[in-house]
């Protein structure tokens, strides 16, 4: 019974309380230090998930594509986060919608602050957790060039930064919803690039990401905006109170700080759409520098093949003898007297 106890604490969420509801009692869950353990645990797991992943799907792929050091390499990353966004967006659809965040916008910030979280909520968090801070021993086991190391880490620091912000502050119902937005465009993203290696011909998807990035980025900001500007700040604790877990609602009463923070959220949207459309200009310009080379090797084939047929129209001339078409001279061919 000792080791089923010490076992729970690996596997199951940690810290669970009844909360009285109008139908009775609700088993919720807050964090603790406790579920750096479960987090531990989930790492492993990670682990584990990556290399079957890498050795049962990714590798085979690999092998008959043929790809050079850096696509391969790109193959892999993008890979894994297909199969881990594609996963990560259904379980976070389905858990907004059960939980009722999308169908009562209110939720996101009503009650706040969201100290007890239902099971299926903490458990997404310590998986994503567990996820993202797999990914950095992940950087030594497979390997990754030292030119991509230091853009791989800000990606993993900004995902960790933002949903053990969320967790931390509890503020989890909008955290929920901003990285279902995140996590399909960047599906979206990897699915383009992983078509694009076996099919260098093939960059519709692309568009497809296009279209979604900007949709998710003007959801986003939206959603900012609504929490930030106009639902927090109606929050009926306004005091800080850390024990119940209210940090900072209290300062969304100050206009000048609420402005601020919406002023930071908008310029590191705009800096985020900046980046998308350089992306997207330098992808144009390579595909139109190509379609104007091959017009113009085209027209060079067409060219050459042209000199070609009035050469052998007109017969050549080859070591100052003139030859007709069929390389024979065109003298005529004196005869043997008999």
């Amino acid at each position: 019974q000792v080791t089923a106890k010490t076992a729970f604490l690996f596997i199951l969420p940690q810290y669970n309380v009844s909360v009285p509801t109008a139908d009775g009692e609700l088993v919720q869950y807050h964090y603790g230090l406790k579920d750096l353990v479960t987090i531990l645990f989930y790492i492993f797991i990670a682990i584990i998930l990556h290399a079957v992943v890498q050795e049962y799907a990714l590798d085979k792929i690999n092998r008959r594509l043929h790809l050079s050091k850096v696509k391969h390499s790109k193959f892999n990353e993008s890979g894994q986060l297909v199969a881990f966004h594609l996963t990560s967006v259904i379980w976070c659809l389905y858990v907004v919608v059960t939980e009722g965040y999308i169908s009562n916008p209110r939720s996101l910030w009503e009650n706040y602050p969201h100290v007890y979280l239902p099971y299926q909520v903490k458990f997404f968090y310590l998986c994503q957790l567990a996820y993202w801070l797999h990914a950095l021993p992940e950087l030594y086991f497979q390997k990754v060039r030292k030119e991509e190391i230091p853009r791989q880490l800000r990606c993993i620091t900004l995902y960790l930064l933002h949903i053990a912000g969320a967790y931390l502050l509890n503020l989890t119902r909008l955290g929920l919803i901003l990285l279902l937005l995140q996590y399909l465009a960047e599906f979206f993203f990897h699915m383009a690039r992983l078509v694009y290696f076996t099919d260098e011909n093939n960059e519709k998807l692309f568009n497809v990401w296009a279209v979604v990035f900007v949709v998710t980025r003007l959801f986003t900001l939206t959603l900012y905006i609504l929490v930030i500007g106009f639902g927090l700040p109606r929050v009926e604790s306004q005091a800080l109170d850390p024990e119940r877990g209210n940090f900072f609602s209290f300062l969304f009463n100050n206009i000048l700080f609420r402005m601020s923070v919406l002023l930071l959220v908008c310029l590191f949207q705009a800096s985020v759409m900046w980046r998308f459309i350089h992306f997207q200009l330098r992808r144009w310009r390579e595909y139109w520098n190509e379609q104007s080379s091959r017009k113009r090797a085209a027209a060079a084939a067409g060219t050459k093949q042209q000199t070609k047929l009035l050469k052998r129209d007109s017969g050549y001339h080859e070591n100052g003898v003139v030859k007709a078409e069929n390389g024979t001279s065109p003298r005529t061919k004196k005869l043997k007297s008999p």
